[in-house]
C-alpha cells in the first residue's frame, strides 16, 4: 500500500454558500469514486478557495460529505491577478494500492479548464 496525493478543482457561479457545499461535496465523491476509495483510505485532505470564496469553509463543506473522521484544512489560494475566479481546490493524501499513473484527478465544473491534460 502507498501514500499517495489526489488532486481536484472546482468552480462555483457565486460565492454562494449552498454553492461551496454542494460543489464541495460534488468534488469530494468525485475524487472517492473515480479511485475507487472510501473515507476509511483518506490519510488527510486539504482544500483551499480563491480569495473571492468566503461564504464558507470549504473543509467545513467536505466535513458536511460525509468526511466526519478526516482530518481536513481549509486555506486561501494566492491572490494571483487573471487567476480563474471562485475556485475550490483540493489535496487529498490516500493509502491506496494504486500506482501513480493510475490516480484519477478531478477538475469539475469551470475549473476543468485548469487541467486541459486529464480525461474528464
Amino acid at each position: 500500500m502507498a501514500v499517495r496525493a489526489i488532486r481536484g478543482a472546482t468552480q462555483i457561479d457565486a460565492d454562494d454558500r449552498d454553492q461551496v457545499l454542494e460543489a464541495t461535496a460534488e468534488l469530494v465523491r468525485e475524487v472517492l469514486t473515480r479511485n475507487s476509495l472510501s473515507t476509511d483510505d483518506l490519510i488527510s485532505v486539504i482544500l483551499t478557495a480563491t480569495p473571492d470564496v468566503v461564504s464558507e469553509f470549504p473543509a467545513y463543506a467536505a466535513r458536511l460529505a460525509g468526511l466526519d473522521d478526516v482530518p481536513l484544512l481549509s486555506a486561501t489560494e494566492i491572490a494571483v491577478p487573471g487567476a480563474m475566479p471562485r475556485v475550490i481546490r483540493l489535496m487529498a493524501h490516500v493509502e491506496t494500492d494504486l500506482h501513480r499513473d493510475e490516480v484519477k484527478h478531478v477538475y469539475l465544473r469551470g475549473a476543468a479548464g485548469l487541467r486541459t491534460d486529464l480525461n474528464h
